[in-house]
Parts: structure tokens; sequence; C-alpha cells
């Protein structure tokens, strides 16, 4: 502080981030908490502080989190507020908040504020207002700011995905034929296919729903009522009575619930104008099957009916598709007539007995091969010097996974073995690629020889084949998907132009893909991406493009013939030392020991919990989410990684019944 004499008196000069108050000069007004929202944040968000220090950033493990996407300025104002502990009171020049930005104190993100800039100019003013206001200041301007408490996000209509649609008609009429096969694809977002944010109605959509609609009632009713969808014996074709029991029976599976009076009505006047005009009591039902197929009751889950009233049906509908990926069996509606699913004993009970069946399988692959991209292996083309790779040699990789992924989960071993197993399920082919014993029969359990250096998913096909180019790897496609799928850290993607091509070997300066690489590194636009994600593909080099392991490079030069082919090979030693920024003590040098530090690392942990927790919800969690997703953490964690405990703890939360 400054002393400044006024008459016989010594006052304190309010001195504001250096700048000395007088009645004569400008003053520097003090910043205030719209100080950081107007000014600071805005300069943080343009460093793109907020793409890692998320809570599915690759800092997340840090104190410091960004406030989610659409917060309120008084939101964000008390986020600025929060900052206060990585400010340091005694000298503020040292504080992390401002030397870890600018890179004075190291960064994993490396320098996203320039020294001597006027953005470390806003920074550092609110650096020093931290360190100048007392804890109690500061919880009092945080309480001005009102509750800062929020709502989860409201559960909207979510539509049912293609395997929902193919699943559903399936157990609704006995139809087998995949009719979503020929809908528009579903995209992937936020690493799966049903998330609330994809799920629109774009026109070509709603023609093929029509289109479908039409051809499975067609087919329903080809040859009579073969799958007993009337349940009644019709007297003629203006059977009444029969018509509304129909009518009620394939409504309430049909739309999961109850119809209200005015929807049995109103199909039963399609039903009729149908039935008299053809003089068939099937006709009439064909129709008010097409019409009931096309509408939004069938195709969303329409959460508490259009009464308001169906919470139990609703209750059911929710367990029945993220258990079973399919409509509920006539006994899970009977135990929601009954009301046994509004408590979380009856929602376990009903979870158990679902899971025992083998339609619990069927969806938990649909989440598999979603979280893992098993489609990336199986669509996967591979070049020259890899011709073992075939079509049927990805769908093995695939099934290898799923089939050690079955043994954890059905068997109640610990879930974390996924990135762990010193063993796993082969074909002669697979064993042939590893270089590991034969299995004795089709996806046999195979136990690795003590100096194989491959262990779990990561040391399977099909996270190392989907992972590649046609022919060479890809430590960033390898690291990325470590950071997003393993992790849940996203990872941004690359600044508009950058030119992601490496260069072509040539005689004289040939490099190892690592060499190359160092470009990203050392390009400023790139590197604070790039080092956190090719270093965790450099510790995987060992493994080529299909998964098989190599001592030496192979540098294909190019030669005169046709395509640039017939140049010389040439082999260097590859150096696999790995790590991921970010994570103590997280150096490795092969799928083994990277295994090993994800499967003890609370951080991939919890990601599972994250990853189970978005498919099942079809939405990213929030901020207000994080309670619940501690939560299930420490029920699956004390259950020893037990994946169906948390299928079961999920059920039970009250999220679940958020509507």
């Amino acid at each position: 502080m400054t002393l400044r004499i006024v008459g016989p008196l010594v006052a304190l000069t309010v001195i504001t981030l250096g700048v000395v108050s007088t009645g004569t000069r400008a003053q520097t007004p003090a910043p205030t908490p719209a100080f950081f929202s107007d000014k600071v944040f805005p300069v943080l968000q343009e460093a793109r502080c907020s793409g890692c220090h998320a809570s599915d950033g690759v800092a997340s493990a840090t104190r410091l989190h960004f406030p989610d996407k659409g917060a309120t300025p008084a939101q964000i104002q008390a986020f600025g507020l929060s900052l206060a502990p990585l400010v340091n009171r005694a000298d503020a020049t040292k504080s992390l908040l401002l030397g870890k930005p600018t890179n004075t104190i190291k960064h994993t993100g490396g320098e996203r504020i320039h020294p001597g800039s006027e953005e470390e100019t806003v920074l550092t003013q609110w650096v020093q207002f931290l360190a100048s206001t007392s804890d109690e200041q500061l919880a009092s301007m945080t309480k001005g700011l009102g509750d800062m408490g929020e709502a989860g996000p409201a559960e909207l209509v979510r539509r049912l995905t293609h395997a929902q649609y193919d699943n559903t008609v399936r157990d609704l009429l006995s139809d087998f034929s995949h009719p979503a096969l020929r809908f528009p694809p579903e995209d992937f977002v936020d690493g799966f296919k049903n998330q609330l944010t994809a799920q629109g109605m774009p026109p070509l959509l709603v023609e093929t729903y029509s289109t479908s609609a039409e051809k499975l009632a067609t087919n329903a009713f080809r040859v009579g009522d073969i799958n007993g969808l009337v349940p009644c014996k019709p007297s003629s074709a203006a059977d009444d009575k029969c018509r509304d029991e129909f009518i009620r029976k394939f409504g309430l599976r049909a739309f999961r619930r109850p119809l209200r009076e005015d929807e049995v009505r109103r199909y039963a006047t399609v039903f009729s104008t149908q039935a008299k005009s053809s003089r068939k009591f099937l006709e009439g039902a064909r129709v008010v099957v097409e019409a009931m197929l096309q509408s939004p009751n069938f195709l969303f889950h329409v959460e508490a009916g259009p009464d308001g009233k169906s919470i139990d049906y609703d209750i059911a509908s929710r367990l029945s598709y993220m258990l079973w990926n399919t409509m509920p069996d006539a006994e899970l509606f009977g135990v929601a007539a009954r009301g046994e699913l509004r408590t979380p004993e009856g929602r376990e009970a009903a979870s158990r007995r679902m899971l025992a069946d083998p339609k619990g399988r069927q969806a938990l692959d649909e989440f598999f091969d979603e979280w893992l991209r098993f489609d990336r292996v199986i669509n996967a083309v591979k070049g020259r010097g890899f011709a073992e790779f075939t079509p049927e040699m990805g769908v093995a990789m695939a099934e290898e996974t799923k089939s050690l992924l079955h043994d954890l989960v059905w068997n109640d071993k610990n879930f974390m073995e996924a990135l762990t197993a010193q063993y796993s399920f082969l074909t002669d082919d697979l064993a042939t690629v590893y270089g590991v014993p034969a299995p004795k029969g089709e996806f046999d359990r195979v136990q690795f020889p003590a100096n194989v250096r491959r262990a779990g998913i990561l040391g399977q096909g099909s996270f190392l084949a989907s992972t590649a180019g046609p022919i060479a790897t890809s430590p960033t496609a390898r690291g990325i998907f470590i950071r997003e799928r393993l992790l849940c850290q996203h990872i941004p993607p690359p600044p508009p132009g950058v030119n992601t091509t490496l260069p072509d070997p040539v005689e004289g300066a040939v490099h190892t893909r690592r060499e190359l690489m160092t470009a990203h590194v050392e390009n400023p636009s790139c590197a604070s991406c790039h080092r956190l994600m090719d270093p965790i593909g450099f510790g995987l080099e060992n493994f080529d493009a299909i998964g098989r392991w190599r001592d030496q490079e192979t540098i294909q030069l190019p030669g005169s013939g046709g395509g640039g082919r017939g140049g010389k090979q040439v082999k260097l030693a590859i150096n696999t030392q790995g790590e991921i920024a970010g994570l103590p003590n997280s150096t490795f040098t092969d799928a083994k020991q990277l295994g090993a530090i994800l499967a003890e690392s609370p951080i991939c942990q919890k990601c599972i919990v994250r990853q189970m927790f978005r498919y099942s919800y079809g939405r990213l969690e929030t901020s207000a989410d994080e309670p619940a997703i501690d939560r299930l953490f420490g029920t699956f964690k004390d259950s020893g990684f037990r994946f169906k405990a948390l299928m079961t703890a999920l059920v039970q939360s009250p999220e679940f019944l958020r509507r």
C-alpha cells in the first residue's frame, strides 16, 4: 500500500492494481465480477482454455473447470470468483492462474496467452484483484450473484435409434427384415448415435418411416393373422368389440402405454372405414398398424404421454430401451401396471431379470459397438503388405474384443481387466497375426506367453487396425482414441487450413513416422493439441497397421516403376517411449504398460461411467450431473468394477426418473 499525507492525518490511499487513486489523477476502477465476464472470460475463451479445462477436457483432473456452454453471466461471474485458489496472495505474479496460460509456469497445453500482450494485462488485473480480496469478501460477492445451482437439463423427446426401431418391430410384429438398414445413416455425435442433439427428422427419414410402415403392416397380415396380433376372433368385418380390443392391446404395445379413449375412437374410425370398404376385418387392422407405426407415440420416447399420467409405463419404457434396446415385454408391462417401478428396489429387481435375458447381451453389444467404434475395423481397408487382412478378419477383430468384454461383464469380473488382460479370445488367423499360440476352437481363450507385450483391448486389432491408415500407423489417431474413448477428454479439431499430410520419404533423408511428426510440436498452432495425442501413439509404434508386432519400421522409398513402385525398402529402429501428458507417472513403451496405467487411473475408471451415462441418457453430462456421476462411480468402484453393478445403479439413481 502507499501512504499519502493529508494535513495532520495519515491516510491509506486506495490502490487499484498498482495505480494510485488521487483527486486529480484518472482512476482505474477496481474489477468487479462483471469485469471478469465482460473482459477476462472472453480472453480465456479466445485462448481456448475451456477446451481442456472442462469435465470432458484433457485437463479435467485439474482444479480449473469452466462452466457449461450456455452459462448465464451470473454463473460466469461466480466462476471468475471461484478462481481465487489458483492465485498466490503473497506474490500474485507467481499465481498458477497467470503463469500456466502464459507458460511461464510449465503448462501441458503450452503458451495460450503471450507474455506482454494486452490479454495478459487483462488477466493480470483479475489475478491481482483476487489476490487482494479476502475469502469473506469473495464469498459475499458470490452470494450476491444469487443461486448458482443448476437444474439438470430437461429430458427432451428422444427418437428411436435405427437399432431400436428394428428391435421394436421385431418384438411388436415378429418382423425380422431389419427395415432400418434402408434408412438414412445415423451420425456419431459425442461418441454415440443416440444423442439428443443429433436426432432430427429430415424429410428423407420421414419418407422412409412412411414406406417402412406400409410394408411392415402389409407383411403383418399377408397370410392372415399369422403372428396373432388380433387378440380375439371377429364375427365379421364390423365386429366393433373385437376391433376395440385389438386397438387397445396393440396400441398399448406400440405406444408403450395405454391409449386414451379419444385415441381409441380415432383409430376405430380409421379401422372401420377401411374394413367397411374392403369387407375384411384384417384390412382394418392393417391400416391401424400402418397408422400407429407412423405416429410420434411409436417413433419417439414420449415422456408422460399426452395426458401426463403414464409415468409407470414411461419408466418401463426407459428400462427396456436402456437394458434391452427394444420395447418392454408383457412381464415388464405388468410390473408397470402395478406401480412397482417407482421405487429403486422395484427397478433393481426388474433390471436383474432383464440383464439375465439374452436381449440384455444384445443391447450391451450396441453400446460396445459405438463406444469402441467397431465399424471402423469392420470397414477398414489395408494396402500392400497386409494380404492377411480381409473383411472377415476385420469382423473377427471386433468379435475378439466383444468376447473379452462379454467374459468380463457376464461373468462378473473386474471390468478394468479389459485393459490389462494377458489373454484373448482368438481365431487361428488372429493368433498368427499376433504371434501367439493358436486356440483350440474358434474364439477360445488363449493365454499369452510372458514375453508378449500386448494386453487387453489396446493390444487387439479392433483398436490397432482401426486407428491406422491403409499402410502406415497413426500415432495421432491412436492418441485421440485413448483421450476421447478411454479418458473422456475432448480434443478440438485442427485449425482451418492446416496441412496434415506428412512428407513422402526420399533417399538420403529417411525418417521414422515419429521423427516426421515432430513438425506437430514445432508448429505453435498444432503443438498444444498434438503434444496431448501423439506421445500416446508413439508408445504403440511397435504395432503396425493391423496390429502385428514389429521391431523396426519399414520405409518404402518411391521407385521408377508404375505408381512409384520398385523403390528399395529401408528399416529404421523404433523409439516407443510414450506418455500421457497431464497424467502423473504415465510413461510407457508398449500396450501392456499403457493398459496397466489406464486401468489404475481414476480418470479412466470414471470415464467408463461417463460413457455409459451418455449412452443411457442420450446426452453429455453437465456440471449438474457430476454428483450423480460421482455416486455411480462410487458404486462401480466399490463393486470391484463389476459392469452389471454399474448398469443396476444407473436405473436406481434419481436421475433415471427425471422427465
